[in-house]
Order: C-alpha cells, then structure tokens, then sequence
C-alpha cells in the first residue's frame, strides 16, 4: 500500500509540473519568477526562443519520463517503452542545452546561475549516457544512467516545493530562490548516488565490473 502511494504521489508531481508550463500560453508570463526579469529580457528573442525550448521539452520529460521506471511498461511493454524512452531522450537534450543558456541570466546573481548551469550539465550528460548505453545494448548503464538523468529532470518539481517553503521560512525571496536552485537538485542527485550503489551491489554477481558508475559523472 505505502510502494503505491508513492508511485502514486510521484507520478501526480511529474504530471502536475510536467503539466506547468502551458500556464506561459494561457495567461499572462509576466508571474512568478518572470516578474523579476528585466523588460529588456523578455524581449530579447535568443532568450525567449531558448526559454520557451526549455520549458515545452523539458515539460514533455518530466511528464512521460516516471513512466520508464514501471516494471510493467519496461518487461510487458517494451515497444512503448522504447518509444516514451526516445522520445524523453529527444526532449532532454535540447532542453538541457537551453537551460544552460539561461540559466546566466537567472535571477539571483551568480549563486543561482552556477547552480541552474550545473545542473543543466548533469541533467544533459546523464541523459547522453544512458542514450550512448542503450545503443549499446548495455541494459545496466542505461538504466543506472536514465535514474541520474530523471532526478536532474525532477529538479523542476522539487524547485516548486523547496521554494515556497524556503521563502515561508525566511522572507526573504532572494535568499529563498538561490537556496532552493541548490536543494532542488543536489538531494536529488545524492538520492540517485544511494539508490543505484544498491542496485550495483544487488547486481554486482550477475554483471561485469566495469560498468557505469556515479563517480563518472
């Protein structure tokens, strides 16, 4: 009961902000972190085209990529996984590349920019990876490399939840943001660290030596 509560939880927080960014065609942007962009950059078009990639692909990630982890679609249904998984693919690259473009014009100085850059690096290599591996057929680096990849792509979901519990807690909306362009993804990347040693130790009897490993990152 608890495992399906929370493969229910986490599918409805990838679907709901996987979902977000359509609220940028329906009313106007001018809200939430946009509202602290200059004029001047909402205007500029490179920006606005890297920004609206980013946000339309790496939404269409974040909404079909839980998917990939269901043992069902993976072993029942392999030709929709392989699909979902190309497409996941083909919408991360792009969206990784253009959110390190952004990401230094983010608000919150030079704190936030490393970090939304970093993270944009992580979530494209990982991705590339995995990519690589299957095209290899090396069924367990992929899957060690597609763990890291959707917890950098899950970053825009615990982005919502750290900072409006940051900013509730000090008041103070700067501070709020550049802690949470850290926590957002940094966690999420010590939880993938820890779950796939353990997948590796379950697996180490069954698999070569010289796999993938988090250190390659």
């Amino acid at each position: 009961m608890l495992h399906k509560l929370r493969w229910f939880t986490f599918g409805l927080f990838a679907v709901s902000i996987g979902l977000y960014p359509g609220i940028y065609f329906l009313i106007d942007r001018t809200f939430g972190i946009l509202s602290t962009k200059t004029d001047e950059l909402l205007s500029w078009l490179p920006w606005n085209i890297a920004f609206y990639i980013h946000i339309i692909l790496g939404g269409i990630a974040l909404l079909i990529g839980w998917t990939q982890f269901s043992p069902r679609i993976r072993n029942q249904h392999r030709p929709i996984h392989r699909t979902i998984g190309k497409i996941y693919v083909f919408a991360v690259l792009p969206s990784s590349l253009t959110a390190f473009f952004i990401a230094w014009y983010a608000t919150g100085g030079s704190i936030t920019k490393i970090a939304f850059a970093i993270l944009a690096i992580l979530w494209f290599s990982t991705t590339l990876i995995a990519y690589l591996a299957i095209r290899r057929r090396d069924v367990r680096r992929h899957e060690i490399a597609m763990i890291f990849s959707y917890s950098m792509c899950f970053a825009a979901v615990t982005l919502r939840l750290w900072n409006p519990l940051l900013l509730n807690l000090t008041g103070d909306f700067l501070l709020a943001y550049r802690l949470s362009a850290w926590l957002c993804w940094v966690p999420n990347l010590i939880f993938a660290i820890l779950y796939t040693r353990q997948i590796r130790m379950k697996s180490d009897n069954q698999m070569p030596n010289n796999l993938f490993t988090p250190s390659s990152l």
